[in-house]
């Protein structure tokens, strides 16, 4: 199976070893197809199809941008309870395209009908039909540009007889490789848990780098399970799952039109049936879920357009937990402190001003402010001791924490994101060039 790193990811991904990501490899009920349909006008992957043979039930999540593409649109309007496909496709977000756009994608979505139809006649016992409203779509890339219907659907059939009903690590790395654009890295997680005592799989992959900031998600985002879980269990779980995680991180403080978190259940596993979230049983599945899409939420961050440092915003004993969250969002969001971190200068008053815009009553006298295990302010007032040498040194690592203490209650938030350099000027500059 070739896969063309070169036309995709930097140097840096092609120095490090395939065994630095984790050992993804089948689940039942799932099949994966990754093709290049020429939508960079070079051969790279682009296109990438996970097919559900016999269906799956799904939950997704969407942006809260007023304005958003195509594609959600379709996914909002289909009400099918199972999916037996979703295709993404990079290069073009299908936004701000109109009828046309969303034309564009019921031509696919019949088209593949078609292909799937033909494809259950050759390789199963009990073939069914494939529906066009059994497909969900994930678009990304540039808003505005003409959605490449054509190419797409002249592709379908070699999207289909490329479909692998097993899959293994590379097949994987080349799924999460083909729904990249500004990416430098594949993003992968994975984790092993029970329900009951049955085994369960939850895979996922991501592509996000810029435009990121939360109101839904950030990013699109994947998830997959041989779990046997009803829609409305998945919609809870990841609803509840995606405020801690996908809706933590910040790159730039822009949400995009085509935000979206999915995630499929084949229901391979025969574990007991779950009616509620509160069960004890479905415990292990919801930490490990969580774990799965923390992971990729940073791996985002860490991947950022033009990111050198991985934050960590810890804002600590608010009276809310929205609260917490204002300030968290105001610092992650500030240019000033991001370009600070950037510079490796310790401008702590820039973090003071990112907490007193946030419109969260504080008393200055409980307030408290550290990087890392440096404690800059106490009490309201700048600690005698204070040595910047020491925290300029300390920022110069890769990951930074920033811990901001109020005193006023016992809530508290977490955000990640990332500094804000040249390079992300020169990569959005030159983004569709």
């Amino acid at each position: 199976m070739k896969i063309n790193l070169e036309n995709i990811v930097n140097k840096v991904f092609l120095k490090s070893k395939i065994s630095d990501f984790q050992d993804l490899d089948h689940i039942d009920g799932l099949s994966i197809s990754t093709i290049s349909a020429n939508l960079y006008g070079k051969d790279r992957d682009d296109l990438v199809m996970f097919y559900f043979r016999e269906g799956a039930n799904y939950a997704s999540v969407y942006t809260k941008s007023k304005i958003i593409s195509e594609n959600i649109k379709w996914n909002l309007n289909s009400k099918s309870k199972k999916i037996k496909s979703l295709v993404v496709n990079t290069r073009n977000a299908n936004s701000f395209t109109g009828a046309k756009g969303y034309q564009g994608l019921k031509e696919i979505a019949e088209e593949l009908s078609i292909q799937l139809s033909k494809k259950q006649k050759e390789d199963e016992d009990h073939p069914k039909k494939v529906l066009s409203s059994e497909i969900i779509f994930g678009c990304t890339g540039t808003i505005g540009e003409k959605y490449p219907t054509e190419k797409i659907k002249r592709n379908i059939p070699e999207l289909v007889n490329k479909i692998r009903y097993t899959q293994n690590k590379l097949i994987w790395i080349k799924a999460a490789l083909g729904i990249m654009t500004t990416d430098t890295k594949p993003k992968l997680a994975m984790e092993e848990c029970k329900i009951g005592n049955v085994k369960i799989k939850i895979y996922g992959i991501a592509k996000g780098s810029g435009m990121i900031y939360p109101n839904m998600a950030t990013t699109l985002g994947y998830i997959f399970t041989d779990a046997n879980l009803s829609n409305d269990i998945l919609k809870k779980l990841l609803k509840k799952n995606i405020e801690t995680t996908f809706n933590a991180i910040s790159c730039d403080g822009d949400t995009s039109t085509n935000d979206m978190v999915s995630i499929f259940s084949t229901a391979k596993k025969k574990n007991l049936i779950i009616k509620k979230i509160s069960d004890k049983k479905i415990k292990d599945f919801d930490k490990a879920l969580n774990s799965v899409l923390l992971n990729l939420a940073k791996r985002i961050v860490s991947d950022g357009e033009g990111a050198t440092k991985f934050i960590t915003i810890n804002v600590k004993k608010t009276k809310t937990v929205e609260e917490a969250k204002k300030i968290c969002f105001s610092i992650a969001n500030s240019p000033l402190v991001k370009t600070a971190i950037a510079g490796e200068d310790p401008n702590w008053g820039r973090v003071v001003m990112a907490v007193g815009k946030a419109g969260v009553y504080i008393n200055i006298k409980k307030l408290s402010i550290m990087f890392g295990d440096f404690k800059i302010i106490e009490k309201g007032q700048l600690v005698e001791n204070y040595n910047e040498t020491d925290v300029a040194n300390y920022i110069k690592s890769e990951k930074v924490d920033l811990s901001i203490n109020l005193e006023m209650g016992s809530k508290n938030f977490t955000v990640y994101t990332m500094d804000l350099t040249k390079k992300y000027i020169e990569i959005n500059s030159d983004y569709r060039s």
